[in-house]
């Protein structure tokens, strides 16, 4: 075997619905390497895992994430309904009937703003967010007529339009109610603001608030996640390592950051170059890992974990766990593929080719896969396969020169 190696890799990317690629390792010669993760991190979704929806709630994602308190009834001196009824459905969590009571007031005295208000604030609660956005703009209106702001009616204008995902609307909201003189600003709506900054292209003020998040909760687990993904949007794997562990610990449930924790410790691993290091951030993924199964155990999920077990060199571990992925109906080529390499390095060819075999039916256009099912050819001397393997790798990338010399090299025996 050659001591030259070189690394190709396919981006290991996760998302709610995919899990596509790995790394692998490459030589002019059959031989094992390790796989590591891709040293380009802007190319790689999975080091940006969205979980759909974005998370906004927080601890029960059915509940608002701000407590519906609106202020008392206010008299109105033009065109006003009585609101108290609908008001006191409103206190008794009656919120289909609050609305529909608010809404009727309202259509009979369109200029009662406490009538919209409370309509808006009841359609929040039962998390109808289109009609909710209308009916407390409306009330803002009507009280910005009536030279009478109200605090907690732009304050729920701003939840809707979050969880409506209308980031850029509610950001200018969320900026004023959380830069109030004199006042010290809700965790709660400190996140939400954090969050619009994120997802309206501002992470450097969505780190900034993220953090005032954490000063004031360090057990934020939602601030804590963003904060790990703007830390790898710059390249800082430290810092998001340090944030998914605190997320982790705060909410040992949360898949997402599992995912990205393991992803992040396996970039930080391939890029090393101090063995003793890159070994304990490889054992940090599978730790990761294992914390991700426990809580995700869908094909792409395994698949991820799999990937860490190759890195720490459990190969026998990795092709048991990978095993019982190909099982699942939502596996794809990688799992296989994966699959192949532990098996491989395993020494245990013949599941090897049976894996890369498949791998290559399901992505046929993968290089890496006639790569290393060349090699598991030609490992065991079955030299005519391994030349279509190399020759169809060959085929694939033209310029690659260990396909041509590893076709070459067992062309002599192929018969």
């Amino acid at each position: 075997m050659t001591n030259r190696s070189l690394y190709y890799a396919l981006s290991l990317g996760i998302s709610v619905t995919m899990l596509c690629g790995i790394v692998i390792g490459q030589s002019s010669r059959p031989r094992r390497v390790k796989p590591q993760a891709a040293t380009k991190p802007a190319e790689e979704p999975l080091l940006r895992p969205e979980p759909k929806p974005s998370p906004t709630a927080r601890n029960n994602s059915n509940r608002p994430l701000i407590e519906v308190q609106p202020v008392n009834p206010v008299v109105n001196t033009v065109g006003a309904g009585d609101t108290s009824h609908a008001y006191q459905l409103l206190q008794q969590k009656q919120f289909a009937a609050a609305a529909a009571e608010a809404k009727q007031i309202a259509a009979q005295f369109p200029n009662d703003s406490e009538a919209w208000k409370i309509a808006g604030f009841a359609e929040l609660s039962l998390k109808q967010y289109g009609p909710a956005i209308d009916d407390l703009q409306k009330a803002r209106d009507l009280q910005e007529v009536a030279k009478r702001q109200d605090p907690n009616t732009d304050d729920a204008l701003a939840q809707a339009f979050v969880l409506a995902e209308k980031f850029d609307q509610a950001l200018p909201l969320l900026v004023t109610a959380t830069t109030r003189p004199g006042a010290t600003p809700d965790p709660s709506l400190l996140y939400f603001r954090g969050l619009a900054e994120y997802k309206t292209g501002k992470p450097g003020e969505a780190e900034r608030t993220f953090n005032a998040v954490i000063k004031a909760n360090p057990k934020d687990t939602l601030s804590l996640f963003y904060l790990a993904q703007i830390a790898i949007g710059k390249n800082d794997l430290d810092g998001a390592i340090a944030s998914l562990n605190r997320a982790t610990v705060n909410d040992p449930r949360f898949a997402a950051a599992w995912t990205l924790l393991t992803s992040a410790y396996l970039r930080r691993a391939a890029l090393n170059t101090d063995p003793a290091k890159a070994s304990a951030d490889y054992l940090g993924a599978v730790r990761a890992g294992e914390g991700l199964i426990k809580v995700k155990t869908d094909a792409e999920a395994v698949t991820l974990f799999g990937q860490a077990l190759i890195g720490s060199e459990q190969y026998t571990r990795a092709a048991a766990a990978l095993e019982r992925a190909t099982l699942e109906p939502d596996a794809k080529a990688v799992t296989f593929y994966l699959l192949g390499i532990a098996q491989s390095r395993a020494k245990n060819f013949p599941k090897a080719i049976a894996a890369l075999q498949t791998a290559a039916q399901r992505s046929p256009d993968d290089v890496n896969v006639y790569r290393e099912l060349g090699y598991a050819y030609e490992i065991t001397k079955q030299y005519a396969k391994a030349l279509t393997a190399y020759e169809k790798g060959l085929s694939l990338a033209p310029s690659d020169s260990d396909f041509k010399e590893a076709a070459e090299r067992v062309r002599p025996f192929a018969k």
